[in-house]
C-alpha cells in the first residue's frame, strides 16, 4: 500500500487520469499534496506536492458552466491531465494551497488559431 503525503484530506472525489489510456481512481486533495490513486491497482498513483505545481490549466466551456478537464503542469515531471465528477470543487479546494495566479483558463480553439495566424504573419 502507498503512503499518503497528506496528513489531512480536505476533498476526495472520483476522477480519471489521462496518461495514454484513461486510468480511473480517486483524487485526494490534502494539506501537503495533490494525490491520485488508481481504483484497483494500488501501484498506480500520482503524488504531486504543492510546491512542485507550476500551473493548473482548466478547460472552461459555456462561460464557466462546464469544466470537462484540467491539467496540472509540474516543474520537473511534466503535465498530468485529469477529469473529475466535480471539477469546480476540485479547483476551489486546490485554490487554498495554490496562488490564484497559477490557476488559469486554457486558451480556446479560436484563440489558439488567432495566435497561430499572427505568428505566421510576423514570420513573413
Amino acid at each position: 500500500m502507498v503512503l499518503s503525503l497528506n496528513t489531512k484530506a480536505d476533498f476526495i472525489v472520483n476522477s480519471t487520469l489521462f496518461l495514454g489510456l484513461p486510468e480511473y481512481g480517486k483524487i485526494m486533495i490534502g494539506d501537503k499534496a495533490f494525490e491520485f490513486y488508481h481504483q484497483y491497482n494500488s501501484g498506480k498513483f500520482v503524488q504531486i506536492p504543492w510546491g512542485e505545481i507550476e500551473l493548473v490549466q482548466a478547460m472552461v466551456l459555456f462561460k464557466g458552466k462546464w469544466i470537462p478537464r484540467y491539467a496540472i503542469h509540474t516543474k520537473r515531471y511534466g503535465t498530468f491531465t485529469f477529469a473529475s465528477q466535480q471539477p469546480k470543487l476540485v479547483l476551489k479546494a486546490m485554490h487554498t494551497y495554490i496562488d490564484r495566479h497559477k490557476i488559469v483558463k486554457s486558451p480556446s480553439l479560436f484563440h489558439w488559431l488567432k495566435q497561430r495566424i499572427r505568428r505566421q504573419k510576423l514570420k513573413q
